[in-house]
């Protein structure tokens, strides 16, 4: 492949919606796709080098063999240097030999190794508006890696190359947690579907539905991409943060005071929460969340440092580096919201950052002519100099 996917790409569908409405959260689905699709994603010669060139340590870095963890010890030493201590470094023979018994190797957080799964997860996050996480799970041999399972976040699961066989087992309890206050209880009888994932498909498994992965004596590479939808116990813990502002919600309650007075306390409180549950709570709380979400990593060196040398051609790039970042204009003003910060500019601006929104690299000469060509270049320079100071948008 040589784009990145987006959630439409995923699914082979224009139909997005169609996926909220009727997929998502509710049922596993797989998308079938041509073999090959991923190839771009990651390269076994890619994996190669990050695992030879990189520090990795438990437990972004392990082994997993017929649902147990492999001790970290077997496969790794750590290795003395000059400033920082001791460091992990992969002994190779070693590492090969537990993946020949059949042990999956799984790898935390490649968005942040692999430059196009760093454009995929930006992708994603844009399109899903939540943090995305993408591991990565090598696997051979016939042996599975983890017992039968669930997550407390919603996957996307890329076949990347060869096969693996999956069990899907269905919920035993609706929505689970990462912290709830009891567990899924385990499943019991045979699985609700026995399939196996080729070369070019894509898996979508909702929070809480248990399933089992073992390879079927092929290679496998595949790529899990997760996702944490916002739910009522995020917005009410959300609510609860923008309480603080409130005098009377921060007093003390009356824990010795008569019968009488903690009532009323009671019905005072109960008048101040409803207050905070206005009509656009939901909106409100979304629209925090997304300015609240942090860049992802291109820090564009060495114009990132020195902004004021932006190149002066209309070929020089920047792109937007905060996914969920937040436009509106109001008042004769534009704002974008992004990573916590609050930036306000003349309305002229407004179809610069709408442009820039996707996180599409778009070059001054392009932005020049198809958003604001009465801005001028100066003046477009200085706006994209100021987001780039900001952390907002980073030159390529």
């Amino acid at each position: 492949m040589t784009s990145v996917p987006t959630l439409a790409d995923l699914q082979r569908s224009d139909e997005v919606s169609q996926f909220h409405d009727e997929v998502q959260g509710r049922s596993f689905r797989v998308f079938p796709g041509p073999p090959g699709r991923f190839a771009g994603l990651v390269t076994w010669a890619e994996l190669d080098r990050v695992l030879c060139q990189h520090r990795l340590e438990f437990p972004r870095l392990r082994l997993a063999l017929d649902g147990e963890v492999v001790p970290a010890h077997t496969y790794t030493d750590l290795v003395a240097t000059r400033r920082n201590g001791l460091v992990p470094r992969l002994r190779a023979a070693q590492l090969t030999d537990k993946l020949r018994q059949g042990a999956t190797l799984v790898l935390d957080s490649v968005e942040e190794m692999f430059e196009p799964v760093t454009a995929l997860a930006a992708n994603l996050e844009h399109q899903l508006r939540e943090r995305i996480q993408v591991n990565l799970y090598a696997g051979w041999g016939t042996t599975h890696g983890f017992d039968v399972h669930w997550d407390d976040h919603d996957a996307f699961i890329l076949q990347v190359a060869g096969r693996k066989r999956w069990r899907m087992h269905g919920v035993t309890r609706p929505s689970p947690l990462q912290r709830d206050v009891e567990l899924p209880p385990r499943p019991t009888g045979d699985p609700a579907a026995d399939f196996v994932l080729e070369e070019g498909d894509v898996l979508y498994v909702p929070r809480g539905h248990w399933h089992d992965v073992s390879a079927i004596g092929v290679e496998s590479l595949h790529l899990t991409i997760g996702a944490n939808l916002a739910t009522g116990v995020d917005l009410l813990a959300w609510l609860a943060d923008r309480a603080r502002t409130d005098p009377f919600l921060r007093e003390d309650l009356p824990r010795f005071a008569d019968p009488g007075v903690r009532l009323d306390r009671s019905a005072q409180l109960r008048k101040r929460v409803t207050e905070l549950l206005t009509d656009d709570v939901v909106d409100r709380f979304f629209a925090d969340r997304d300015a609240q979400a942090p860049a992802r990593g291109h820090i564009g060196l060495p114009w990132v440092v020195t902004p004021e040398r932006l190149a002066d051609g209309d070929d020089a790039e920047v792109r937007l580096v905060v996914p969920r970042a937040v436009v509106s204009s109001e008042g004769g003003t534009v704002t974008i919201t992004a990573e916590g910060k609050r930036l306000v500019f003349a309305t002229a601006a407004e179809p610069v950052l709408t442009a820039l929104l996707d996180g599409t690299p778009r070059s001054v000469g392009w932005l020049a002519e198809h958003t604001a060509p009465e801005l001028g270049r100066a003046t477009l320079r200085a706006l994209l100099r100021e987001l780039i100071t900001h952390g907002v948008v980073a030159p390529l």
